[in-house]
């Protein structure tokens, strides 16, 4: 919906206190349109202070609303993300709450501050799994640093799906000109028959990008077992096998009707492998 003219009149502490009273309402949204127009040092000051309510539904938000106050350009906007990394860093010795502990860890993520990365690590064996989650993300920007990476790799085995989820998804969106040991491969392979078919998926990929023949057999039965996962077909394109043509075939027939995206994944997939889609 349009932002109403009135909020131009707000406060972006005020705009904020409507974003947390209906989080899925229409009016929420305009104030959330209505915050990213704002200046972004009245962004700092109210995240600064929302950090420090006694709320930890406030805190929270607030942590989020750094992401916003940093600016998006890393070089441009500097300074000024530096100065949201410091005050997110000095609120988490003291910061209990897993809710914002995790919103801190993806707005350390989104600012890429090195900085951050023995605070983050130091929350890696949190009981919530919640804060686990939120390390993932914070430390996926620094996949180079091998602290980092030992770190993303030892949650990629964690009890929790979405935690698993949060590092193979990362990763796997590495290409291996950006990230690649024998560890980290290893890590991968370990997921080829997680319980989750997303992450399953993830972790085809990352080994396919990588052109490690031990994923082959994994990717021929992950493409024999429907339903298929886009990031599936993306692995078999990755990897480059015109042997899984026949699979991927199969696969386009099996799933008729298919959605759009899909169809141009599987499509692409068995054209770039020589193949011909229709």
């Amino acid at each position: 919906m349009a932002i109403p003219a009135h909020y131009d009149a707000l406060s972006a502490l005020e705009l904020v206190a409507i974003a947390l009273l209906d989080v899925k309402g229409d009016w929420t949204w305009a104030a959330l349109d209505a915050l990213r127009k704002r200046d972004r040092e009245e962004l700092f000051a109210a995240a600064e202070q929302l950090l420090r309510s006694p709320s930890s539904r406030e805190r929270a938000r607030g942590a989020v609303l750094f992401a916003q106050a940093a600016g998006h350009d890393a070089k441009e906007h500097r300074e000024r993300r530096a100065r949201c990394a410091e005050a997110l860093l000095a609120a988490l010795p003291t910061e209990q709450a897993p809710p914002v502990l995790k919103a801190i860890g993806y707005t350390l993520g989104y600012l890429e501050d090195a900085r951050a990365l023995p605070a983050l690590r130091a929350l890696k064996d949190h009981p919530d799994a919640r804060v686990r989650e939120g390390v993932a993300r914070g430390l996926m920007p620094h996949h180079n640093d091998s602290v980092a990476l030992q770190t993303l790799m030892e949650l990629s085995r964690d009890g929790d799906t979405s935690v698993r989820e949060e590092v193979l998804s990362g990763l796997a969106l590495k290409d291996e000109d950006e990230v690649d040991t024998p560890a980290l491969r290893d890590a991968f392979l370990d997921r080829v028959s997680d319980e989750d078919s997303g992450i399953r998926a993830d972790a085809l990929v990352g080994l396919a990008k990588r052109k490690d023949p031990r994923v082959l057999v994994h990717l021929r039965h992950e493409l024999e077992r429907p339903p298929v996962e886009i990031a599936a077909i993306e692995a078999a394109r990755y990897l480059e096998d015109a042997s899984l043509l026949p699979l991927l075939l199969a696969v386009r027939e099996a799933a008729r009707p298919m959605d759009d995206a899909f169809e141009g994944a599987i499509d692409f997939a068995i054209e770039y492998l020589g193949g011909r889609a229709s």
